[in-house]
Parts: C-alpha cells; sequence; structure tokens
C-alpha cells in the first residue's frame, strides 16, 4: 500500500456529521486510501481560527472503521482532533500524521463535504475552505467541498460529484507532493505573482502547465459546490457576488438594562450575476468547481493574475482545462 495516493480528509461539521460518515465510505467504496484528521466536534464557519499555544487531544476513532462497515484493506485510519479545521491540518501535516501513522505521506487534501454553500464570501468564514486553504500553505494539494443546502436528506448528489472529483485529480498529482512543508520558498517560480511589476501575457497551453504546477505546489486549490438539483454536469467558475442582509437579529433585555442578545443570521441573500461565478453555476443546476488562489494578494507566493484568468477556461466536461496541462 506503500504506492498508493493516499487522501488525507477533514471538514467543519466534525468528525460525526452524517455528511463526513457518507463521504468516507464513499472513498472507500470507490477504493481510495484515506486517514481523517477530523475535528472532535462541529466547528462551522471558524474559518482559519488556530489554537495557539494549547494542548490539543487526538483521538483515534478507529471503532467507525466496523460502525461504518468500511473495508480495511483498502487502506483506512480515523482520529478526531480537539481542535479546528486549521488545526487537524498543521498537525497532520507539520509531523502529527508522521508520529501515528509514520508509513503514510498523504498526496491529497480533501476538506467536506460541507453541509451548506461556500459560495462567494462564504470562503472567508468557512472551515471548510480554511483547512483547505492551509493545506496549500503547506504545499499539499487541496480540495474543499460544499453542498449547496442546509437539509442532510439530498446530500448524496454532493458525495458523488466530491468523489468523481477526487477521482479526476488524484491521477494528475505526485504520490509524494513535491512541496509539503515547503522545504524550498521560492517567489520566483513561474506560476506566483508578478506583482508590482506588469503580469506576463501567456498561451492558454502555458498558463494550463503553470497551473498544474500551482495547484501541486498548493498555491492554487480547488472549491467544490454541488446544488441538490445537480444536473450530473461541472463548470468552471470564479467566485460569485452575494451579500447577506439583515444578517443581526437582537432581543432587548427584560429589565430594561442596555444589555442585549444578538443572534447572526441572515434574513435573505442578496445575489448578482456575475459571468462565470460560482452562485450563478449553482443556480443553474451545475456543480461548481472553483480555482483559487491559497495566499492572499500581494504576498510574494500569490499566484498570477493573468494565470487565474486562464483558469477559467473549461473543457467539454466542464472541467478547468489545466487539469490536462
Amino acid at each position: 500500500m506503500m504506492d498508493k495516493k493516499w487522501v488525507l480528509m477533514t471538514n467543519d461539521d466534525g468528525i460525526d456529521a452524517p455528511g463526513f460518515e457518507h463521504l468516507v465510505k464513499a472513498m472507500n467504496q470507490a477504493g481510495i486510501p484515506l486517514v481523517a484528521f477530523a475535528p472532535s466536534e462541529n466547528k462551522s464557519a471558524c474559518s482559519m481560527q488556530l489554537n495557539l499555544g494549547k494542548p490539543i487531544d487526538l483521538h483515534n476513532r478507529s471503532e467507525l472503521i466496523s460502525l461504518w462497515k468500511l473495508d480495511e484493506s483498502v487502506g483506512v485510519h480515523l482520529f478526531a482532533l480537539d481542535g479546528t479545521p486549521c488545526d487537524t491540518m498543521i498537525v497532520a501535516l507539520d509531523g502529527g500524521l508522521k508520529h501515528v501513522l509514520p508509513t503514510i505521506q498523504p498526496s491529497l487534501v480533501l476538506s467536506g463535504v460541507n453541509l451548506g454553500p461556500n459560495l462567494s464570501q462564504d470562503s472567508y468564514h468557512s472551515g471548510t475552505m480554511g483547512a483547505a486553504r492551509e493545506a496549500g500553505l503547506y504545499g499539499i494539494p487541496a480540495i474543499a467541498s460544499s453542498y449547496t443546502s442546509f437539509d442532510p436528506a439530498g446530500m448524496q448528489v454532493g458525495i458523488d460529484a466530491t468523489v468523481e472529483l477526487v477521482q479526476r485529480v488524484i491521477p494528475l498529482i505526485p504520490r509524494i507532493p513535491d512541496n509539503l512543508c515547503r522545504p524550498h520558498i521560492d517567489a520566483r517560480s513561474e506560476h506566483v505573482s508578478s506583482w508590482p511589476n506588469r503580469a506576463v501575457e501567456r498561451s492558454q497551453v502555458e498558463a494550463d502547465k503553470l497551473l498544474m504546477s500551482a495547484f501541486r505546489h498548493g498555491e492554487l486549490m480547488l472549491n467544490l459546490n454541488v446544488p441538490p438539483e445537480w444536473n450530473g454536469q461541472y463548470q468552471t467558475t470564479r467566485l460569485g457576488m452575494r451579500w447577506y442582509r439583515n444578517a443581526v437579529q437582537f432581543s432587548e433585555s427584560e429589565d430594561g438594562s442596555v444589555e442585549s442578545t444578538f443572534t447572526i443570521g441572515a434574513a435573505y441573500i442578496d445575489t448578482e450575476d456575475v459571468e462565470s461565478g460560482d452562485c450563478d453555476s449553482v443556480a443553474a443546476g451545475y456543480a461548481s468547481i472553483s480555482s483559487l488562489p491559497t495566499w492572499p494578494q500581494t504576498h510574494p507566493l500569490a499566484l498570477d493574475d493573468q494565470l487565474l484568468a486562464h483558469s477559467l477556461q473549461q473543457d467539454e466536461t466542464g472541467h478547468p482545462t489545466w487539469f490536462k496541462g
């Protein structure tokens, strides 16, 4: 099993979330070796929160292998960490996984399937995406996956689309990530930004090769959103436009004091059409695949803006053309 490509899995809904259980089962049934380092409880919307300087316990949840009726011969290990999604990635990739399973080297990180959308500015709030982004910072290819409904009843379509995408991506990446833990930090790589200098113009063929390099090195991550009415097709997208209206409700204290209780949760969501936007794609019934930079703008390792423009090109299956790079 040493020559197989292992997937390191996490989420932000917690290891006992039904969606995570069903995704693990589907990955196992597809014959994909996996090791889970997932939060021990729900940590939704915690973005890239970390527990700094605080001991975090790791629990071997091997009892779930029999409970979920998993095939151990495929390769499966399940752990829960008393931390955030980003904590799970840092612990796993910065020595924790090697400590508990010294023979396993992950090739890909999969975060999800999240219950609820991670579209538009959700990408900043999401713990699911925060974990995938943290994995990218550590130099390993990563996918974040979300089912865009909060009703888990139809979540199987999100799981199906996720496993399909993983199966599409695994042959494209090396078994051992070239850049894991970033042994070589090269701000002169061709795929990183030339800002504040003028960006380099490239052909689509050149761009696809560089985008693949960026994904393999952790500078580019994939964000998948699958609607409940999925039409079975994918579209390559960018982040769309949505805005949460009346996001705060509050109630006054009964004794008339100035203190109030506030609850965050939008009354409704405004959207605006964006060409190739993820919100628009999902609304039309497609599974949206967005290629997103791991590092923030102006960082020396941020992705080149011209390359991001090329990342919107899709093939006949709706996947990014850079998958063929």
